[in-house]
C-alpha cells in the first residue's frame, strides 16, 4: 500500500498541478469579483449584480453573440465530422502510411495562419477573385462571392473545417485502424452493401471516438477568439470577440459585462468537457 502510493502518478504530477490550480484558482476568483463589480482599479468594490442583469438582458447583445457562437461551432463541428469520417473510412481501406502526410501537414499550422491564408485567397481583393476577373469569369474582383467577413460566419466556418477535418480524421482512423477487419468481411459475405458496412459496422466502432472528438471540437471553437475577430465582422461577433470588446473599453466598468460573458464561455466549456471525459471513459 505504501509502495502504490509513494509511485502514484499523482505524486509526480503534484507540482505542476498545483501551479495549474494556483494560477486557474486565481484567475477564476479574478474574473468572479470582477463579474460582480469589484473592480480595484478604480476603487469600486460595491458587490452588485449589474453587470448580470445587463449581460443577460433581453435586448442585449450577448443573446446575437450566443446565437452566433452556437451557429458557426455547431456547423462546423457537422462539416467536419461528416468529411472526416469520409476521409477515414477511404484511408482506412488504403492502408498507406504517406496518405496521412497531408493531414499531418495541415496540422502543423495554427489557427490564426491559416485564416490568414484563407483571406488572402477568398477575400473579394484576394488571389481568385482577382484570378476570376483575369480569366473573365466576373468583371471586376469586388464581383467575387463574400466569403469571408459575412455575417453568416461562412469564412469562420471555411476555416475551422479545414483545421478540424484534419484532427477529427486522425482520431477516427487510429480507431479504424486498431479494430479487426472481420466484421466489415463478414458484412460483405452476408451480402450487406457498401452503404450497409458504412451504417451498421463502421458508425458504431467509431462513434465513441467521433462524439468525444466532435465535443472537443466544438469547446474549442466556442472559446476561440483569433478566428471570428479576423474573419469575422462588427455583428454579430463571437462571444469571445464581444467579451474582450468590454475588457478593452476605455470605461472600466465595462470589464464586469466582459467578465460575465468570458465566466459563460467557460461554464459551457467546462460542461462541453466534461461529458466528452464521461464517453471516453464509457468507451474503455
Amino acid at each position: 500500500m505504501r509502495d502504490k502510493f509513494i509511485y502514484s502518478p499523482w505524486i509526480s504530477l503534484a507540482p505542476a498541478l498545483t501551479i495549474i490550480m494556483a494560477l486557474l484558482g486565481a484567475s477564476l476568483f479574478y474574473a468572479i469579483a470582477e463579474s460582480f463589480g469589484y473592480i480595484n482599479a478604480i476603487n469600486q468594490t460595491n458587490a452588485s449584480f449589474d453587470a448580470y442583469r445587463e449581460t443577460l438582458a433581453f435586448n442585449s447583445e450577448f443573446w446575437v453573440s450566443l446565437g452566433f457562437s452556437l451557429w458557426i461551432s455547431i456547423a462546423s463541428t457537422l462539416i467536419s465530422s461528416a468529411i472526416a469520417l469520409v476521409l477515414a473510412v477511404w484511408l482506412s481501406e488504403r492502408r498507406g502510411n504517406m496518405d496521412t502526410l497531408a493531414l499531418n501537414w495541415n496540422l502543423a499550422f495554427p489557427h490564426l495562419v491559416w485564416s490568414v491564408a484563407l483571406l488572402l485567397f477568398l477575400s473579394q481583393s484576394g488571389l481568385f477573385a482577382r484570378w476570376a476577373a483575369s480569366l473573365g469569369f466576373i468583371t471586376t474582383p469586388d464581383q467575387f462571392p463574400v466569403l469571408v467577413r459575412d455575417r453568416f460566419g461562412i469564412g469562420v466556418i471555411l476555416s475551422y473545417v479545414g483545421k478540424e477535418v484534419p484532427f477529427l480524421t486522425i482520431i477516427l482512423l487510429s480507431v479504424l485502424r486498431s479494430q479487426a477487419v472481420g466484421y466489415d468481411v463478414v458484412a460483405e459475405n452476408l451480402g450487406a452493401s457498401r452503404w450497409q458496412r458504412l451504417r451498421y459496422v463502421t458508425i458504431p466502432q467509431v462513434l465513441p471516438a467521433l462524439l468525444a472528438g466532435d465535443l472537443l471540437v466544438f469547446g474549442f471553437i466556442f472559446s476561440s477568439y483569433e478566428v471570428p475577430a479576423l474573419l469575422g465582422i462588427g455583428y454579430p461577433r463571437a462571444l469571445p470577440v464581444l467579451a474582450l470588446r468590454f475588457f478593452l473599453d476605455p470605461d472600466l466598468r465595462a470589464r464586469s459585462e466582459g467578465m460575465v460573458i468570458s465566466l459563460i464561455i467557460t461554464l459551457i466549456v467546462t460542461l462541453v468537457a466534461i461529458i466528452s471525459l464521461r464517453i471516453g471513459e464509457r468507451r474503455e
